[in-house]
């Protein structure tokens, strides 16, 4: 690390708001304790969090685009109406995390936990998701249309009017999920689990390809034997 980048570095500190004001440009974080912290509404564009406490910090409303974050805790944060254009997030716990009306373009969620998360009126171009939780989570309106979705597990989430069109599916779970007036055309839905998924609530998924074993899963509702 040069000594710019070592100026620009903080760690193992606990940190309030005004910490943030006085410090000024971006900073990289590490092992720093932001629990509880009030940082609605700064300008933290480019900041790098790396291993850090976020439980229940407010960053409502701050501009984050471009930021970066590793390894970090934060459950039940606020992040309603943040600019997240561009960010990375890897291996952190977002579990019961809000992130209503960001805007979240170009984002990417990689090896993350969303369980529980809100993701209500977000506003999202090219959003990626890889090895990603998102058990019970709220994604209604989402558009995934044309995206490589890899060990992504949506079991009872929120699915509802999302656009999966052309989409396809590698280790992934729609168990249980609500995907009501979602579409599903010329999606390749081989690569999910489908379980819970009833004859009669298959109708989104016409013009879409399964698998023999999904068909036969499906038919077996009606006491049919596929041989």
């Amino acid at each position: 690390m040069d000594a710019h980048s070592a100026e620009r570095s903080v760690s193992d500190r606990t940190l309030t708001r005004d910490d943030f004001v006085a410090l000024r440009g971006p900073h990289s974080l590490f092992d720093c304790d932001l629990e509880e912290a009030d940082l609605s509404g700064l300008d933290l564009s480019g900041w790098s969090f790396q291993r850090c406490n976020l439980r229940k910090a407010d960053f409502k409303g701050a501009r984050l685009e471009r930021s970066h974050w590793q390894s970090c805790r934060a459950p039940f944060a606020n992040f309603t109406g943040c600019d997240f254009s561009e960010t990375v997030f890897i291996a952190s716990d977002l579990n019961n995390a809000s992130f209503k009306r960001a805007l979240l373009e170009a984002a990417r969620f990689d090896q993350c936990k969303l369980t529980g998360a809100d993701l209500t009126e977000v506003r999202a171009i090219d959003l990626h998701f890889e090895e990603t939780l998102l058990i019970n989570a709220k994604l209604p309106g989402l558009s995934f249309r044309r995206a490589v979705l890899k060990r992504v597990d949506f079991s009872q989430a929120d699915l509802r009017k999302c656009d999966f069109r052309q989409a396809s599916f590698a280790e992934c779970s729609l168990r249980e999920a609500n995907m009501h007036g979602c579409r599903f055309d010329s999606a390749d839905l081989r690569g999910a689990d489908l379980g819970g998924l009833r004859l009669v609530d298959a109708s989104p998924f016409r013009g879409a390809t399964i698998s023999r074993e999904q068909a036969a899963q499906l038919l077996s509702e009606l006491g049919l034997n596929i041989r």
